[in-house]
């Protein structure tokens, strides 16, 4: 006999003050059959101040085994178990463990379910006082100076309100980074220690934080930063606008989607964007610059 699919409950965790804890926390962790925690150790702080003892299996899942351990969660799933995913803050799978157990559960046709609990994107966004309506997160940025230099580059144009995390010790060099990429004048916040006794938010243009990093920062840090003010005709060169259609293919879009798109970014006709496509692809070749079409 088949057993019946168990359920996999990703729960959010405080980032911060552990009061904000979701109620459902404490009785999903005293019920669950297998507690797989980012921080065993932080686990146990928080089942303390909750006042609750984990019913069942508690085992680490973390980077470094998330691949390892995957297989073995999804088999206990498949037996029927009922398994909680917590992380150290937030909600699982937002630059945290998470995503490649769900995407294996999906496959397996297992429940997914979640108990929504503070997340550090969210309260940034809210209190940096910048637009709420239409925003991305990005994660963190790339250690490397020369990557992180082209992936801030790639949503240089990008309208959207954009929301990064970053280490303190990297926060300098970053926002260094974001006001050479997108401006010193473009407006952002810092969020530091949201939630907990010494939260600051500092905002301000990225010039002016960049300086007030330079001193050294301490504590978890969201950064939010002001999207791309919409662009007048003629802003752009043929060169950016040939990156931007090239950025997008090699995202995955088709030829004609990016041009359309690069277009209504730029307020420009999309035979504009598509002849300096042509002609950058042709002088790359040696070959004369007429197009043939929107095709």
């Amino acid at each position: 006999m088949t057993a019946t699919p168990g359920t996999l409950v990703l729960a959010g965790t405080p980032i911060g003050d552990l009061a904000d804890a979701p109620p459902r926390l404490a009785t999903e962790l005293a019920s669950a059959d297998v507690v797989a925690a980012e921080d065993t150790r932080r686990l146990h702080r928080l089942t303390q101040a909750l006042g609750v003892r984990p019913a069942g299996r508690v085992v680490s899942y973390f980077e470094g085994n998330e691949t390892a351990r995957t297989p073995e969660l999804v088999e206990a799933l498949a037996g029927g178990a009922r398994v909680l995913l917590v992380t150290d803050a937030g909600m699982p799978s937002v630059s945290d463990p998470g995503y490649r157990l769900v995407a294996a559960a999906v496959e397996r046709d297992i429940k997914v379910t979640a108990v929504p609990g503070p997340s550090a994107v969210l309260t940034a966004l809210a209190l940096s006082g910048l637009p709420v309506d239409r925003f991305c997160f990005e994660g963190f940025p790339p250690r490397k100076a020369g990557e992180r230099l082209s992936r801030l580059k790639e949503v240089a144009g990008e309208r959207r309100t954009l929301v990064y995390f970053e280490a303190p010790h990297r926060l300098d060099d970053t926002l260094a980074a974001m006001a050479e990429v997108f401006g010193p004048d473009r407006r952002a916040a810092v969020c530091r220690e949201l939630t907990k006794t010494y939260e600051e938010i500092k905002r301000g243009p990225l010039g002016d934080l960049a300086v007030w990093a330079a001193d050294g920062v301490r504590g978890e840090i969201t950064v939010v930063v002001e999207g791309a003010p919409d662009p007048t005709p003629g802003d752009l060169d043929a060169g950016e606008l040939v990156r931007r259609v090239r950025v997008r293919e090699e995202a995955g879009e088709r030829r004609k989607e990016a041009i359309a798109a690069v277009a209504a970014q730029a307020g420009l006709p999309k035979r504009e964007v598509f002849d300096a496509v042509v002609a950058a692809k042709n002088a790359a070749h040696g070959a004369p610059s007429e197009g043939k079409g929107l095709t």
